[in-house]
């Protein structure tokens, strides 16, 4: 039986992108997977998987999650209730601390303990945008094959998880930051994995064969 996966729509992040990215990296691998750009609770709730993309502003993101009604006790539910298996892409990413300092102070997720910050300057122009090499200084099969490709990335803010395990890749741009994050079920990464052409695709082919239970 085919896995379903629900891409979330709350008003941002490029979902369509996100969409035939994953119809590639799930056909190319042979998986068979089913996925949904939705708002629907319900669906959302009966979901194999979850991902959760996101560009512009924090705050505008966190808005928009909290304005779907239903949505966030979806996640809640499938992630923290059911342990299933959570991909936040870039902002998407970053929702998941526990507060951004992007233009004031706002609330995020609190799934995985830090804060949203931006970067320290150290010269170089923000946004961060283009293509780096990450490093993975310990296996984790969402990453698996991939330390030391290059990723797309497009940030003015950087996540710091409290807990310096729960970085699981890192990026050099002016300073080293989490590219990636992750604790039990729930993982994010800072880049475009849509935009990052096989390796994105290997990502994705990974998201959709972990099993964190």
């Amino acid at each position: 039986m085919a896995q379903q996966v629900a891409i979330i729509d709350y008003g941002s992040g490029n979902l369509r992108s996100v969409e035939k990215a994953f119809e590639r990296a799930a056909r190319e691998s042979g998986l068979a997977a089913h996925f949904t750009v939705t708002d629907d609770a319900a669906l959302i709730r009966a979901a194999d998987r979850l991902v959760l993309p996101g560009v512009g502003a924090f705050g505008a993101c966190m808005a928009g999650l909290s304005a779907r009604a239903g949505l966030l006790e979806a996640l809640e539910h499938g992630v923290l209730a059911m342990g299933r298996p959570f991909l936040g892409i870039c902002v998407g990413m970053q929702l998941l601390a526990d507060r951004s300092q992007e233009f004031g102070s706002h609330d995020g997720l609190g799934w995985i303990v830090g804060d949203v910050k931006p970067f320290d300057g150290a010269g170089l122009r923000t946004p961060h945008m283009g293509w780096n090499e990450i490093a993975v200084p310990a296996p984790h099969p969402l990453l698996d094959g991939l330390h030391g490709e290059a990723f797309y990335f497009a940030h003015s803010y950087c996540f710091d998880p409290e807990n310096n395990a729960h970085a699981v890749a890192f990026c050099d741009y002016g300073e080293r930051f989490a590219a990636a994050v992750a604790r039990d079920n729930i993982a994010g990464v800072q880049f475009h994995p849509e935009k990052s052409q096989r390796a994105g695709l290997r990502l994705l082919q990974n998201f959709l064969h972990w099993d964190p239970s």
